[in-house]
């Protein structure tokens, strides 16, 4: 089968004129101008590498909409399966949470039953659906069930986080306080005549938590773990460079989402590979006012995009560096997708070449706002458009060697 009459991203270049032959879902050919014979022309897109997402908070967000609105993880993660499929997104690692011990999505109970879920359920997915587990730091009690998950090998990435205020992403407590009243719609007038000693005290215990000794020693163990089944383990909203020297010094060697140019700095320093959101880069600015991936970008300290809570973003900020002349199109595409596959050694997938997965997604590109017309994995259709599904010509061009079968859902 060939895709013909592309624009085509590879990774050295971008080729303005050319086709692409895949055969048992890979990539066997690419060739400047048109395919041979007569096969159905798309010229007026481009064809770039699946997207790869090594943090996405999506599925939580599918499963529990509303604080008590919880639906079946099935239905959740089939939902979301499209919605990535439609983002151009062929691999995406679920980031799930073991945060608290109450009732809440982020309980350890919660986490394992959306992991068990993932990972029973990923043969019938569109996207190659993986688990990214987020340890807090601040329960402990999550260790020994982390490892466990990872001996049963059902966790593909783990990230430390600690998102106690007073320090990473939430180092101005003030601006924390604003921001969770906003986030629960609460008023501090509801509080009556005692507001503002009860927000003082509030400010009070929240600095005291931050200020705790975290148990390292725990936290040593699960990287341990995690690096004997050759899991990464990324640290997460680094902001100063002791926090990076100390995480790399455990073994961590990805640093994800650092809030300050000191701590992204210090994890280029020590060779660690930079995540950063791309709602952030795409908006220039970061909802908790701290480092702009965009400026991070800029300064040459990002490897790489993920979704972090909205799945369009990567497609999106992607094209518009280009757009905008912050770096050409086939390296901007590197940020969300192959530098991602080699940071985690997904060495069969992320980048258009010979012997590569036929991962591709095909895009409408205009002036502001690209569109995803399909969506390729293994050179399986797992999302086509009106665009292409309307032309009987392409329909026709998938039946030609037999060789397509639609995944089912």
């Amino acid at each position: 089968m060939w895709l013909n009459d592309l624009k085509i991203v590879l990774p050295d270049k971008v080729l303005d004129h050319g086709s692409v032959r895949i055969k048992n879902g890979i990539i066997t050919d690419i060739k400047a101008g048109s395919a041979p014979g007569d096969v159905p022309s798309l010229s007026g897109l481009t064809l770039i590498p699946g997207l790869i997402d090594l943090h996405g908070d999506m599925l939580e967000r599918n499963v529990q909409p509303r604080p008590t609105a919880r639906f079946p993880t099935e239905m959740g993660l089939i939902e979301l399966d499209k919605r990535l499929a439609g983002c151009g997104i062929t691999t995406a690692y679920a980031a799930i949470s073991f945060a608290w011990k109450g009732n809440d999505l982020r309980t350890q109970e919660s986490a394992t039953e959306m992991i068990d879920k993932v990972n029973a359920l990923n043969d019938l997915l569109l996207v190659d659906m993986k688990v990214h587990a987020r340890f807090e730091i601040t329960n402990p009690a999550t260790a020994p069930i982390l490892t466990d998950l990872l001996e049963q090998e059902k966790i593909q990435l783990v990230s430390v986080m600690d998102h106690t205020p007073g320090q990473g992403q939430y180092a101005d407590v003030d601006r924390y306080i604003s921001f969770m009243q906003k986030w629960l719609g609460v008023s501090p007038d509801s509080l009556g005549t005692m507001k503002d000693e009860i927000m003082e005290q509030v400010k009070a215990n929240i600095i005291a938590e931050g200020e705790k000794e975290r148990d390292w020693d725990i936290i040593a163990e699960v990287v341990k773990v995690a690096s004997a089944h050759n899991i990464p383990v990324a640290s997460h909203d680094d902001d100063t460079e002791a926090k990076v020297t100390r995480q790399k010094d455990i073994g961590v060697t990805i640093s994800e989402f650092p809030v300050s140019v000191e701590a992204a700095q210090a994890a280029r320093q020590h060779n660690m590979s930079v995540i950063m959101g791309a709602p952030n880069a795409y908006r220039g600015k970061s909802t908790s006012n701290n480092l702009s991936a965009m400026d991070a970008i800029q300064a040459g300290l990002v490897d790489i995009l993920a979704t972090d809570y909205y799945p369009a973003s990567m497609i999106h900020t992607a094209f518009k560096l280009a757009r905008d002349g912050v770096m050409p199109l086939n390296e901007s595409i590197k940020l969300v997708s192959t530098n991602a596959a080699d940071t985690m050694g997904l060495s069969n997938r992320g980048r258009i070449e010979e012997g590569y997965a036929a991962d591709l997604v095909l895009v409408h590109e205009n002036e502001r706002f690209p569109r995803v017309r399909g969506t390729l994995s293994g050179g399986v259709p797992i999302h086509w458009d009106s665009h292409l599904a309307s032309a009987s010509k392409l329909t026709t061009m998938f039946q030609l060697e037999g060789e397509i079968q639609f995944k089912p859902i």
